[in-house]
């Protein structure tokens, strides 16, 4: 009679075969499962919004020049659209007269940092000293305190959307990527963002980016007529009672069947 003899390394590697076929069959037999677990171990900031009207956001990060910004103040006013400006706070101590400008034209001003770092690589004190600082700024000139967080270069992680909803503010990023800081034609810039905006999109731009001026109009008429409206972001994100999905969706408790967003105090 022969014996199966299982030494401690052979129970180990048995019971990861296991386990590895209880997965796949987990997989098989529910194949939403294993998306659902990813995406709730990841908190995400808010990318869009789920819309039943067609509601968009323009968004512009300001961090280096201003040499446009006026033509972008005269641009939005011909069609009546207030925007979000994500302005980073060494923006502030430079231009202060075009953070003055945007405000008084109705545009709202948000934070995009103090001094545009890689966000993650900071410590936590760092963080919030970022996030003060550049919001200190903007309240002293608009008198009104930013709520919103654009991270500079898209970067965050956990870490960093925890620091920004403990101060009270929302991490925002976008899903229409206009590009327009490589120096694409207006044409180019225009086709990119018309073929890809939908309901509740956010889209971004660049102040002094070379072809944006150029490339707007075309972009607001076309939207328009679409039947778009365009509003300032936070009038298009929901402040509370709120899901993200694994795409960075927004979307109202009502409807939303997804991974629950980072509370916000």
């Amino acid at each position: 009679m022969r014996y199966l003899i299982l030494t401690k390394k052979k129970l180990l590697a048995v019971g990861a075969v296991c386990a590895g076929l209880l997965l796949l069959a987990g997989v098989l037999l529910y194949p939403g499962a294993a998306v659902q677990t990813a995406a709730s171990s990841k908190k995400l900031p808010i990318y869009c919004t789920k819309q039943e009207q067609k509601l968009a956001s323009l968004s512009f990060d300001a961090a280096w020049g201003n040499e446009d910004t006026q033509q972008l103040i005269d641009i939005l006013a011909k069609y009546n659209v207030k925007a979000t400006f994500f302005v980073v706070g060494e923006w502030v101590d430079k231009y202060p007269e075009s953070v003055k400008a945007l405000a008084d034209a109705g545009h709202e001003i948000q934070n995009h940092s103090d001094t545009h770092p890689h966000m993650p690589e900071l410590s936590r004190e760092q963080m919030v000293s970022q996030l003060n600082s550049c919001n200190q700024k903007i309240e002293a000139i608009t008198k009104v305190r930013p709520t919103l967080f654009r991270p500079p270069y898209g970067d965050y992680s956990d870490a960093v959307l925890d620091a920004v909803a403990a101060q009270g503010m929302y991490t925002i990023q976008w899903d229409v990527d206009s590009l327009d800081w490589k120096g694409y034609s207006a044409d180019k810039i225009a086709s990119r963002v018309l073929t890809r905006v939908q309901e509740g999109s956010i889209v971004l731009f660049h102040n002094a980016a070379e072809n944006t001026p150029a490339a707007l109009p075309k972009i607001i008429e076309s939207l328009q007529s679409d039947g778009y409206t365009l509003i300032p972001i936070s009038k298009l994100i929901y402040k509370d009672h709120y899901t993200i999905n694994h795409e960075g969706r927004q979307i109202p408790n009502t409807t939303a069947q997804e991974t629950p967003a980072q509370p916000h105090t």
